[in-house]
């Protein structure tokens, strides 16, 4: 009982901040500083693994920033969510603002499709770091984002449509070919969410990126899953009889807390549509309702110091 008082101190009055060790802060002005102080930048890492959209990081993977990310990773300090979630807002408005400036590489575009509803899909952990960790990061990190990103006025929803189609080696200590072979066809769309995909604009996320081989895997994924519509089931997922570890985190527009189960109501932008509210297919000018705007972006927390420092067309 001690213990458990003791963590649920931790999570109302923290016991030393994330980044330094100073006492008595979720994360002080400093390391707040150095987490989301600086403009979110365009990242790549090299080689760049074929596939990967464009990413944009709030930060580089160092010091201050490496300590609050494994914090919350590892040693279960959940009041970072909140500070770590701000800081991948910023790269997903980062991410989407080039996206709409049409830059070379991005997609989102103008038009209907650029006022799209957000949808944060966050790259899942495998189910043996889940139990051993007692959370999942990258998705309590985009559940905080998508709720910085509405307090801002953008339609953002978190849509966890991501899972792992098979186990997959420890990515420490492999290089970016290693890691590129390790997760070549590892992830898959939940079955149900490939209409949900083609919905919005979908965001990729998570709270760091080292080669880029995971994040160019989860890109594959969903736009297999966003190609020719099947009946209820996307085209990866065909035939595959759905199981209980398949389920979305939520399967419509409306927002489930990680560990809750409660629904949460949607802005009313996302009440069903799905074109913005009130037009019509004539004032769409007559596009497909639904038509997918495709994966936009990228958006992760940190990225690796080189991958700030690379910049090519």
């Amino acid at each position: 009982m001690r213990s458990w008082w003791r963590d649920l101190a931790d999570l109302v009055l923290p016991a030393e901040c994330g980044g330094c060790g100073r006492p008595r802060a979720v994360l002080c002005d400093r390391c707040r500083t150095a987490l989301s102080g600086g403009a979110p930048r365009r990242v790549r890492p090299a080689p760049e693994p074929r596939g990967l959209p464009p990413v944009h990081a709030a930060a580089p993977y160092a010091d201050e920033v490496r300590a609050v990310l494994l914090a919350h990773k590892e040693r279960g300090a959940l009041a970072l969510a909140r500070p770590l979630g701000e800081a991948l807002a910023g790269a997903v408005r980062a991410g989407l603002g080039a996206a709409a400036r049409g830059r070379p590489g991005s997609r989102g575009g103008t038009g209907t499709a650029a006022h799209a509803p957000v949808l944060l899909v966050p790259v899942p952990s495998a189910r043996r770091a889940v139990r051993a960790r007692g959370h999942d990061p990258a998705r309590r990190i985009a559940y905080a984002a998508a709720d910085e990103l509405r307090r801002t006025g953008v339609p953002a929803a978190v849509l966890a449509a991501l899972r792992q189609r098979r186990p997959v080696a420890d990515q420490s200590g492999l290089g970016s070919r290693q890691r590129t072979a390790n997760v070549a066809g590892a992830l898959g769309v939940v079955p149900g969410c490939a209409r949900l995909l083609r919905r919005g604009r979908v965001v990729l996320v998570d709270d760091l990126m080292t080669t880029g081989a995971t994040l160019a895997e989860a890109a594959r994924a969903v736009r297999a899953a966003q190609g020719p519509p099947g009946p209820e089931t996307e085209p990866a997922e065909r035939g595959r009889k759905a199981s209980s570890n398949s389920r979305p985190a939520f399967v419509y527009l409306s927002e489930t807390r990680e560990g809750s189960g409660q629904r949460r109501t949607p802005p009313p932008a996302w009440s069903g549509a799905d074109r913005q509210p009130g037009r019509t297919a004539k004032e769409a000018g007559g596009e497909h309702v639904g038509a997918a705007p495709g994966v936009v972006c990228a958006a992760v927390v940190a990225a690796s110091p080189d991958a700030f420092g690379i910049h090519r067309n």
